[in-house]
């Protein structure tokens, strides 16, 4: 008899996690408890506890998932090498089962994020992973935001890559959404003078799609980096997102400042970055978010 609740994994499932924890585990450990963890918008989300420990996986159905998870992992790898295995959780397995993929990874015991002292470690840390350069803007490989493909073309000019590779697919993507509306227009004069709105910076490793959800601290008080969509770019765009919707205090700003100091009037800049995020969200949660690019667009469009 299996102890475990039948609704929660499908008996596929559970068996091809079975298998893929005792191909970790020389000692063959036993699921004892299946989890669910709340909090994900895109996947189901289980603690899964053993007999030699906890492990944490990710679950979705999507035709694409398994494409999805490869390439989380695949960012995972780069963070942990650009700041060390502390820091970003191990990931063991991707794998499918009649039509449900899943990753298996670390499980993390959280601790409270938001003390000043988390906060100085993850904005030290985060300027650690900046620091990990390229000579182009992109990824040698496409991936993800959330459940949407992500282009990574590697480009030499960081206006050609914002436009082409990150607005533009956005755009093209809610095209039903504004039709009727101005902002095709708006978005064709930002274009035009988007070079002349930022100072030049070289490309740097990014997390991708940093709120406040997609990072842990651990009972330690060790910050941990999860869930990433990463390319090189400009590296204000990590930071802009950390202001989209919360989530970061003042101390993780100076801790940043003083291990890479950024560019002056880079606060000036949040809003233009921020485009970014905000038509990915327009694409995954409706016209809500119409009102907040447009404010956006505005600002940059009247200072010309």
């Amino acid at each position: 008899m299996r102890n475990f609740p039948p609704m929660i994994l499908s008996e596929s499932l559970y068996h091809a996690l079975e298998a893929s924890l005792k191909n970790l585990e020389q000692q063959r450990p036993s699921i004892q408890s299946v989890i669910p963890i709340a909090g994900g918008d895109v996947n189901r989300a289980y603690k899964i506890q053993t007999s030699k420990g906890n492990y944490f996986v990710k679950v979705n159905s999507h035709p694409m998932a398994t494409r999805m998870f490869l390439a989380e992992s695949n960012g995972l790898d780069r963070l942990r090498d650009a700041s060390g295995p502390a820091h970003v959780p191990q990931t063991f397995f991707t794998g499918q089962a009649q039509g449900e993929s899943f990753l298996l990874m670390r499980w993390i015991n959280a601790g409270d994020k938001h003390g000043p002292d988390q906060q100085e470690a993850l904005g030290r840390l985060l300027a650690s992973v900046h620091r990990r350069q390229a000579d182009t803007y992109g990824l040698d490989q496409d991936n993800f935001i959330g459940p949407l493909p992500q282009h990574n073309t590697p480009t030499a000019n960081w206006d050609d890559f914002f436009i082409g590779q990150r607005l533009q697919r956005q755009l093209e993507l809610a095209e039903q959404v504004l039709d009727g509306t101005d902002l095709w227009k708006q978005f064709d004069f930002l274009f035009s003078r988007l070079a002349n709105l930022y100072p030049a910076e070289s490309p740097s490793l990014l997390h991708g799609d940093l709120w406040s959800g997609n990072y842990l601290v651990d009972q330690t008080g060790t910050p941990l980096l999860i869930d990433p969509a990463v390319y090189y770019g400009h590296r204000e765009v990590d930071i802009a997102m950390t202001r989209l919707f919360g989530g970061f205090s003042e101390r993780f700003y100076t801790a940043y400042n003083e291990v890479y100091p950024l560019q002056h009037g880079w606060e000036k800049r949040v809003d233009l970055w921020n485009l970014y995020p905000l038509l990915v969200h327009l694409n995954l949660f409706g016209d809500a978010y119409i009102p907040a690019i447009r404010n956006n667009l505005q600002r940059f469009i009247r200072s010309q």
